[in-house]
């Protein structure tokens, strides 16, 4: 039987699920998960760092004959690869992600992080290499496969008696069920973006974007409510300081947009439009979405269960975890998109967790960058309530507006920020010394010695004091070889091959920052 066929019949069998059944057991389970709360199931003796971190293959020139006809084109990693990785696969089948072991908020845990990402991804690319491919950390690719066209690969699907599967999607019922999901007026995908309207018939237009994701695990559940509102009020400012996506594959823009108009008018975190637009077509109410705040933990767990269901899977298996008690409630929690979300969960009861994805930063040039972002999160979750910071009072509308600006414009955004003396600024000087200012005592209080809470910042103070995103670094880049004569497609495609040239010499053990002083 070939795949194609396999993933139609689980496709409908996740389509024979009675929404109304699936989400009943969505809410009963909901109960237990409350009830766990009160209990303090959830609660532990410390705070909790995690890390996922997302990539995608690209042809490095060696071994293989694809990998030789395409200088860093999109290629696609062979399932077996994955597994001698020891990755995990998502959306598309050129995607590779990992996901680190959880360790305490302290200066070991931030290096166990560090090192774990650094030996694995080491590990990963010697594997990949033996392929002629290299993972990418980045946020959006935009050189596509060798011999196709961007919207060629993100669009090609085939009907399998009358089930919808895309070509080049991982072999994930899940995945496949959201292109075979509820009327005709939720079938499609368009992908909307300042000069970009992709159509698609499936999800796959998705699988233009990879991301990092820090999660904090709050030592008492019940202060949740308040970790997750400062959250939501770092989440412009920091989001600020990682865009990374200020173009899309060249054949994807729309008939009049040159590559003057894309550097005036284009956003430079792309990634974020990409996901909310594809993903938002397939329910009512958007599902990806900055989120309201919520002021205690039961509000937080109903509007899982109330949220718009997407895909009703079958009743999973129990495989003896703690959170099986719960699985339906979970499954419902794998398509509750936010920008920020809240988390219950655990394989054990005492590894059950209540804690914070953090989902707005997108993939970094380097390891090290990447695990700043996550130390400034964590320092940031750990400082911000025990000061009680005035930033909490910034009314939620500000906090989402800031949002999307980080969006449009990165550093060069106005974003507002509440200061320690409770006086409203948009100096971002004076934003970021206070907000890393925070992130750095947090680090602190969290055991870190004052050098190393320094260290562990320094890349982002750096982006601040420099006015240099990668999202800028791009940028400038396309604009140069615009004024040397290239065309659009040239100089997009060379300043990506630039960025994944300075990423072999520095992806383990470098940082963004030796990019722009090497110039």
């Amino acid at each position: 039987m070939s795949t194609e066929s396999v993933l139609a019949d689980g496709v409908r069998e996740a389509l024979a699920v009675d929404p109304e059944e699936f989400d009943a057991r969505a809410e009963e389970e909901a109960e237990i998960v409350k009830q766990g709360l009160r209990d303090g199931a959830f609660d532990n003796h410390q705070s909790i760092v995690g890390f996922e971190y997302e990539f995608y293959a690209v042809a490095d020139g060696r071994w293989s004959e694809e990998s030789r006809a395409g200088e860093y084109a999109l290629m696609r990693v062979p399932r077996r690869l994955l597994e001698l990785m020891g990755f995990e696969k998502e959306l598309g089948l050129h995607n590779a992600e990992m996901s680190t072991s959880p360790q305490p908020l302290s200066d070991h845990g931030l290096r166990a992080q560090l090192a774990e990402v650094r030996a694995r991804l080491e590990a990963a690319e010697n594997t990949a290499g033996v392929e002629g491919m290299r993972l990418v950390s980045d946020a959006l690719w935009t050189i596509p496969p060798t011999g196709e066209t961007a919207r060629g690969y993100l669009t090609d699907s085939v009907d399998v008696d009358g089930v919808t599967v895309a070509v080049n999607m991982s072999d994930a019922v899940r995945y496949h069920a959201m292109a075979n999901t509820g009327g005709d007026e939720h079938r499609g995908t368009v992908v909307k973006a300042p000069g970009v309207s992709l159509a698609a018939d499936t999800v796959m237009p998705e699988s233009l974007i990879t991301s990092i994701q820090p999660h904090y695990q709050v030592a008492q559940a019940d202060t949740l409510p308040q970790h997750f509102r400062y959250a939501l009020r770092i989440a412009g400012p920091l989001l600020a300081l990682g865009v990374n996506s200020p173009f899309f594959p060249p054949d994807l823009y729309d008939e009049g947009w040159d590559g003057e108009r894309v550097l005036a008018e284009g956003a430079t975190e792309n990634r974020i439009h990409v996901f909310e637009s594809v993903l938002n077509a397939r329910t009512d109410e958007g599902k990806v979405r900055f989120p309201r705040e919520f002021h205690d933990i039961e509000t937080a767990v109903d509007r899982i269960v109330a949220d718009e269901t997407l895909i009703p899977m079958p009743e999973p298996e129990g495989t003896d975890r703690f959170d099986d008690e719960f699985a339906t409630f979970r499954t419902k929690h794998g398509s509750y998109w936010r920008w920020v979300r809240p988390v219950f969960e655990g394989a054990s009861r005492s590894s059950a967790n209540a804690r914070i994805e953090f989902r707005p930063i997108p993939g970094q040039p380097t390891v090290r960058d990447s695990i700043a972002f996550q130390a400034a999160f964590a320092g940031l979750m750990q400082a911000l309530p025990q000061q009680e910071h005035p930033v909490i009072g910034l009314d939620w509308e500000t906090a989402r507006d800031n949002f999307y600006a980080a969006v449009a414009g990165g550093l060069d955004a106005e974003i507002e920020w509440v200061g320690l003396d409770g006086e409203r600024t948009t100096d971002t000087d004076a934003l970021y010394a206070d907000l890393l200012d925070h992130a750095e005592a947090g680090l602190r209080t969290a055991g870190c010695p004052d050098e190393e809470a320094a260290a562990w910042l320094a890349p982002l103070r750096w982006r601040v004091a420099n006015r240099t995103t990668p999202a800028s670094w791009k940028r400038d880049r396309v604009r140069e070889r615009l004024g040397a004569g290239d065309d659009f497609e040239t100089a997009v495609y060379d300043t990506q091959r630039e960025y994944i040239d300075r990423q072999a010499e520095t992806l383990i053990e470098g940082g963004f920052s030796a990019w722009a002083n090497s110039n």
